[in-house]
């Protein structure tokens, strides 16, 4: 798959996840003026695009959840940003699509992690709608399934290797520290364990005893309540998911960091 293919893979699978989203048209923007390299969230999906006009070409769909630097105000409605994956492009500085950082978090969630933290994240966004592969080669980056891609984003981002499939992957995490069965209580960048698909309901998996179950999928946490996975084509390869409500709550096992 060429990167255009993976552009273009990556806008449809996020507007499928997020909504069919516009930015407001604007006319010629005014001279830019710096702002110093803020950082700010993404509450609602919001194109990236490659000037400040409504009408220039979408480089992606940045996610809800996404913390992007800001490296000038262009005009009265645009935003110069650099992105998770060190893009840079263009997005509406409303107030709906983006909320201010301060500091390292904002109430109530946490958006940014580590130095090591944004590494990792920035990693494995680069490699949005990366089609999945079960049993995908770790020497490669065609194609990944859960666990090839986690450790490839750790490879790419600090040069660490992982264990090579979920359940050890798991178990390094384990015996790194304290995990988590409890995922609101994960931080930015720890790594989540699932087990099997039962249901799309939470009875599904009551009778579950989850200190037991075997570990069938991996993924990154982003904060507020979203994961950066692959599992299948159908998802739109890499992505990123909601947990809550969703199965992915209902399966979880534990979490934590693997640094």
């Amino acid at each position: 798959m060429n990167w255009k293919s993976k552009i273009i893979t990556a806008s449809v699978t996020a507007t499928m996840l997020m909504g069919s989203l516009t930015t407001g048209a604007l006319t010629t923007p005014a001279s830019a003026a710096a702002v110093d390299n803020s950082k700010v969230k993404v509450i609602w999906g919001v194109n990236l695009r490659t000037s400040p006009s409504s009408s220039a070409s979408i480089v992606r769909l940045v996610p809800k959840g996404e913390t992007v630097t800001v490296v000038q105000k262009s005009g009265s409605g645009w935003y110069k940003v650099t992105d998770s994956g060190n893009r840079t492009g263009y997005i509406s500085s409303s107030s709906k699509y983006t909320q201010a950082v301060k500091g390292n978090t904002t109430t109530g969630s946490s958006v940014t992690g580590s130095a090591s933290v944004e590494k990792v994240i920035a990693a494995g966004m680069k490699y949005w709608g990366t089609p999945y592969e079960f049993g995908a080669s770790r020497n490669s980056t065609a194609t990944f399934d859960c666990s090839s891609f986690v450790r490839q984003a750790f490879i790419d981002a600090l040069g660490i290797k992982l264990p090579s499939d979920s359940r050890k992957q798991g178990a390094y995490v384990k015996a790194n520290g304290t995990v988590q069965t409890n995922w609101k209580n994960l931080k930015r960048g720890d790594l989540m364990y699932f087990m099997s698909y039962k249901g799309s309901s939470a009875s599904s998996y009551s009778s579950v005893n989850k200190s037991t179950a075997t570990i069938t999928h991996t993924g990154i946490y982003l904060g507020d309540g979203k994961i950066l996975h692959t599992y299948s084509n159908a998802g739109g390869g890499v992505t990123i998911s909601d947990i809550s409500g969703k199965h992915w709550e209902y399966r979880f096992l534990f979490g934590g960091s693997a640094l």
